[in-house]
């Protein structure tokens, strides 16, 4: 039997919580607030409910309540939010004290929230699993450095260069005591040092791409209009804006218009002295399909990811992908195809690749049904039972579907 612990929930959480539920491998999932799909709270909690029983759900509550409401505080005066870091720890420790009372075949955890945890199992004989969801620190930090010395001016937006020694150093004891080590990517599994990857078993699981609704375009595009290019994301140089802004800037066609969808780190007047777009705050998922929808390419230029979603949401409404292998997602991507690939950190390749796109623009729909087509082979199951036939080595009792 299987247990997972992670402090806050995700996409990728639910789907394996739901895959081992259905298989009734799943013993507990230890979080801090949620509920299951059977309680009166799934609609309130809808951010914090999962696809199973309630009573497979045990939950640490107060740190993260109390987090919640110095966030609330903190907004309401205009300060940053109160840190998740301290509830990745304190979860992790509680955990560790739940272990014995229980004691799974399996303990699958997060980055940040594994160590207490991992050292309980190996007292106890648990086998540990871990999932990687961003590239290897060694390999973020090493990058976004190579930025701050290439784009000085938007070194603040680097927040992972930040990071304490004291939590690198939990991060390298972490994938230590790890027994299995999953990835979303092979960029992020390329990115872990070749002395785990030698003695660890990983492996590469694929994130599943979300059943979204294709919203239909307000009206045509002509194939007389500019070719409109979405980016969507934190408007940071780890996702590699300030070489797309720098790109746009060098395009000889004027043939193009930039949307960028995202949260400024910087005061928007930063942005606007960097290039042309026109911006669009974060909104409900609506109303990003919506602009999906009347867009014609995404664009997502990033130097580090794990593997950023927002590719396979938009090849879902039907959009061609331009994108880095450091996104993540270069299995996404054939050539001229679904999409194409630009190297990161060069905005001069960058604009030649744009300019194909305008060159090519009808070819876009054929590449946006593509695009589709190909999103739709990736899906959340196929996600969860990669990870619990390599990383949790347990006997399957259902047949391969």
């Amino acid at each position: 039997m299987i247990s997972v612990s992670h402090p806050t929930g995700n996409t990728f959480v639910r789907a394996l919580l739901q895959e081992l539920h259905h298989r009734d491998e799943l013993t507990q999932f230890y979080t801090t607030l949620g509920c299951g799909t059977d309680s009166m709270l799934s609609g309130p909690l809808k951010r914090r409910s999962y696809p199973i029983p309630s009573s497979k759900i045990l939950t640490h509550s107060w740190p993260e309540l109390k987090r919640l409401m110095r966030s609330r505080l903190s907004l309401s005066k205009n300060k940053h939010q109160a840190p998740v870091d301290p509830i990745y720890r304190k979860l992790d420790r509680w955990v560790a004290d739940q272990l014995p009372k229980r004691k799974p075949r399996v303990i699958h955890c997060y980055e940040d929230g594994a160590l207490h945890t991992f050292e309980r199992a190996k007292e106890l004989g648990i086998r540990r699993s871990y999932e990687l969801p961003i590239a290897h620190h060694k390999t973020l930090r090493r990058l976004l450095r190579m930025e701050a010395e290439r784009w000085p001016e938007w070194e603040p937006t680097l927040l992972a260069t930040r990071e304490s020694d004291e939590k690198l150093k939990r991060k390298d004891l972490e994938l230590e005591m790890a027994d299995s080590i999953s990835c979303p990517s092979q960029f992020v599994l390329n990115s872990i040092p070749s002395s785990i990857r030698k003695k660890k078993n990983c492996s590469v699981a694929p994130f599943g791409t979300p059943k979204l609704s294709l919203i239909q375009t307000a009206k045509p595009r002509g194939k007389e209009d500019p070719v409109r290019f979405l980016f969507v994301g934190g408007m940071s140089q780890r996702k590699g804006l300030a070489d797309l802004l720098e790109a746009f800037n060098n395009l000889a066609s004027r043939k193009a218009e930039l949307f960028v969808l995202g949260s400024p780190m910087m005061p928007l007047p930063f942005y606007r002295k960097q290039g042309n777009f026109t911006h669009k705050p974060p909104c409900s998922n609506d109303k990003v399909l919506a602009l999906m929808a009347n867009c014609d390419v995404l664009v997502l230029p990033s130097i580090v990811e794990g593997r950023a979603l927002v590719q396979q949401e938009a090849m879902s409404q039907g959009l061609p992908i331009l994108v880095t292998p450091n996104a993540g997602g270069e299995d996404l991507v054939k050539e001229e195809e679904t999409g194409l690939l630009v190297e990161p950190g060069s905005p001069s390749i960058l604009a030649e690749k744009l300019e194909w796109f305008i060159r090519n623009r009808k070819n876009i729909p054929a590449m946006g049904q593509a695009a589709r087509d190909h999103a739709e082979s990736y899906s959340w199951k196929a996600y969860a039972e990669r990870i619990i036939r390599r990383s949790f080595a347990v006997e399957r009792t259902h047949p391969r579907g």
